[in-house]
C-alpha cells in the first residue's frame, strides 16, 4: 500500500510538471479567452497560467481574475520593445502563446523567443479580409458588403505581419443573403468557441 502511494504521489507530480503552461493575450471583451480558460481547467492537459492586455480597462481582466488567473497589463511602449514582457513570460514558464482579440502587433523578441508557439484566430477565411485594422465587426461588415456567401475562422502561427502567418486551420459558415453583419459575428463566435481550444490542445500535444 505505502509503494502504491508513492507511485501514485511520482505520477501526480509528473502530470504537474509536465502540464503546459498558456498564457493569452486580449484586448477587449475576452469571451474567447473566458471559453479557452474553462476548456483547460476541465480538461487537464495543460493550463492557461497568465492573461496579458494592453489595456487596464479590457474586460478579459475581469473574466480572468473571476477564473483565478493572473494578469498583467502593458503599455503600448513594451508592446514595442517587448524585454518586459517576455521577462514576465519567462519567469512564468509560459510554453505557448495564444492571441485572443489582441489588437496589437507582437514584438519581434517574442517572436524570435517562441518560434511556431504563437498563435491567432482571426475572424473570417484568410487570406480574405485580414491585415491591420481588420478585426472583429469590420471584418463581419466588409464580408457582407462584399457580397460573399461564407465565412468562417482562420487559426493561424504570428509572424512579422498581420495576418500573414502560416495558416493551421479554418472552419466555415454560410452567410445567406438576409444576414446582417451580427448574424455573421454570432456564426463566426459559434465556430471560435468551438474549435480554438480543441486546435490549441491538439499543437500542444504535438510539441
Amino acid at each position: 500500500m505505502q509503494c502504491f502511494a508513492h507511485f501514485s504521489l511520482f505520477c501526480a507530480l509528473k502530470s504537474r510538471v509536465m502540464k503546459k503552461n498558456i498564457a493569452i493575450f486580449a484586448s477587449g471583451s475576452g469571451s474567447n479567452a473566458e471559453n479557452i480558460i474553462r476548456y483547460f481547467q476541465k480538461s487537464g492537459s495543460a493550463q492557461v497560467s497568465l492573461v496579458l492586455s494592453n489595456k487596464s480597462d479590457a474586460y478579459v481582466l475581469e473574466r480572468a481574475h473571476r477564473l483565478g488567473v493572473p494578469c498583467n497589463v502593458f503599455p503600448k511602449e513594451d508592446w514595442i520593445a517587448g524585454d518586459e514582457i517576455l521577462a514576465v513570460l519567462q519567469e512564468a514558464r509560459i510554453d505557448f502563446i495564444v492571441l485572443a482579440g489582441f489588437l496589437f502587433r507582437v514584438p519581434d523578441l517574442l517572436l524570435h523567443a517562441y518560434p511556431y508557439k504563437i498563435i491567432n484566430i482571426h475572424p473570417a477565411l484568410l487570406p480574405k479580409y485580414g491585415g491591420k485594422g481588420m478585426y472583429g465587426d469590420r471584418v463581419h461588415q466588409a464580408v457582407v458588403a462584399a457580397g460573399e456567401k461564407e465565412s468562417g475562422i482562420t487559426i493561424h502561427y504570428i509572424n512579422e505581419h498581420y495576418d500573414e502567418g502560416d495558416i493551421i486551420f479554418q472552419a466555415t459558415c454560410a452567410v445567406l443573403p438576409t444576414d446582417s453583419p451580427d448574424d455573421v459575428a454570432k456564426k463566426v463566435h459559434a465556430l471560435e468557441y468551438e474549435h480554438f481550444p480543441l486546435v490549441i490542445e491538439k499543437l500542444l500535444n504535438e510539441k
